[in-house]
């Protein structure tokens, strides 16, 4: 699956006093977000941030 169909996939929050909070939150494995190459651009509000696995094993956000 590519970052792209997995962002896709992921419903927008809702607002706990909008019935959200019985809700789940989404879950999506780093795996499936970052595949092969470990990292992954992510566009917030005009801004591109790069998410991506360290050599020890955790994720790093970076603007």
């Amino acid at each position: 699956m590519s970052p792209e169909q997995c962002v896709q996939r992921i419903p927008p929050r809702q607002a706990v006093g909008a019935g959200g909070a019985g809700r789940k939150t989404p879950r999506v494995p780093s795996s499936e977000l970052l595949g092969e190459r470990g990292e992954l651009l992510i566009e917030h509000h005009g801004r591109e941030y790069r998410l991506r696995l360290t050599q020890s094993g955790k994720l790093i956000l970076t603007a």
